[in-house]
């Protein structure tokens, strides 16, 4: 059944934290992995799962970063993960499954963002490598232990980012274009919640939800790392002594207000039954026309590219295609 991409009426908002969404959940028992867990957003997500009860496995690229930035969350359970590297997506995922445990919340959190030009080893363009093709992958592989759990949540963190660029089918790795960071960003982000609504259609009958979501606009993150300063600057985002700018109104959210609404879409009562929606200030997002001219970059809404079912089909091919990697009960 399509989940209609509206508004809920969840009782939360913009400024809605963390322990707002929470509050009342018992986690006990209950199996996440959270993929870039030890940075920014991702450390205040585990924080949460953690404090609800929640076991938690952080995949880390870099092991003694992760252990530096979670020290204060020693029950968060570390193993090794390179999103770029299939062969490392592979191993972890048999890694896991090894354990014979359900996994009741995917969260697919790690990202890059306006990098300049990369590629991975297969000659992937790095943004649509890490924050696509490497979940994409991830997510299929570890789909016996999301059976496992009898009620499973897959949360893919996109962005409003997704607003700069479609996924281009025809070349999504800029070998015939040429590359602009923010355009790879936006086709990634767009990818993340195409990804969301296919793999949502594919999950239903096992009772495997996906959702993508806009967490918000929190720049002073490990995130950023490959802006300058005055391109922080220019965003509008940060402060003039370089502080961020704190208004949840217009998407300039503190971690704790950023993460609130992938904790509420991984684990919210009211999402049940529901999925393949695109989220934001912890409800779903209202569906806004792309050719509106009087919406801002900071109003609130989802373009149609980025809930497209046929694009979405379309992605899940491609993505296939690429990684090799076909889905299997």
């Amino acid at each position: 059944m399509t989940t209609q991409q509206a508004p809920i009426g969840s009782g939360f908002e913009a400024a809605s934290t963390t322990d707002d969404v929470i509050a009342g959940l018992d986690l006990t028992g209950k199996v996440a992995i959270v993929t870039g867990g030890y940075s920014g957003l991702g450390i205040e997500t585990v924080r949460v799962l953690l404090k609800a009860g929640a076991n938690v496995i952080v995949p880390t690229r870099n092991r003694a970063k992760a252990e530096a930035a979670l020290a204060g969350l020693p029950d968060a359970e570390l193993m090794d993960l390179d999103l770029s590297d299939p062969a490392s997506i592979d191993a972890f995922a048999t890694a896991f499954l090894a354990k014979d445990l359900p996994l009741h919340m995917l969260i697919n959190n790690a990202a890059v963002m306006a990098s300049p030009l990369m590629r991975d080893g297969r000659g992937n363009e790095m943004q649509f490598s890490t924050n696509h093709l490497g979940h994409f992958q991830l997510t299929l592989r570890l789909w016996p232990a999301l059976i496992r759990a009898k009620g499973a949540r897959v949360v893919a963190v996109s962005s409003r980012g997704h607003r700069y660029s479609p996924v281009h089918l025809d070349d999504p790795n800029f070998l015939h274009r040429e590359y602009d960071p923010w355009q790879a960003y936006g086709q990634s982000k767009t990818a993340n919640a195409l990804f969301a609504m296919a793999l949502d259609k594919r999950g239903e009958a096992e009772n495997i939800r996906a959702f993508s979501l806009h967490p918000g606009g929190i720049l002073a993150t490990n995130l950023s790392r490959h802006m300058s300063a005055e391109a922080l600057q220019a965003t509008g985002y940060i402060a003039d002594d370089g502080s961020p700018i704190i208004d949840p109104a217009t998407g300039k959210k503190t971690l704790q207000q950023g993460a609130a609404t992938t904790i509420w879409c991984a684990t919210n009562p009211m999402l049940a039954g529901k999925g393949g929606v695109y989220c934001e200030d912890c409800d779903i997002s209202p569906l806004v026309s792309a050719d509106d001219e009087s919406l801002g970059f900071y109003v609130p809404g989802v373009w149609p590219w980025a809930v497209d079912a046929d694009q979405a089909e379309k992605l899940w091919a491609l993505s296939e295609e690429m990684t090799g990697v076909v889905l299997k009960g």
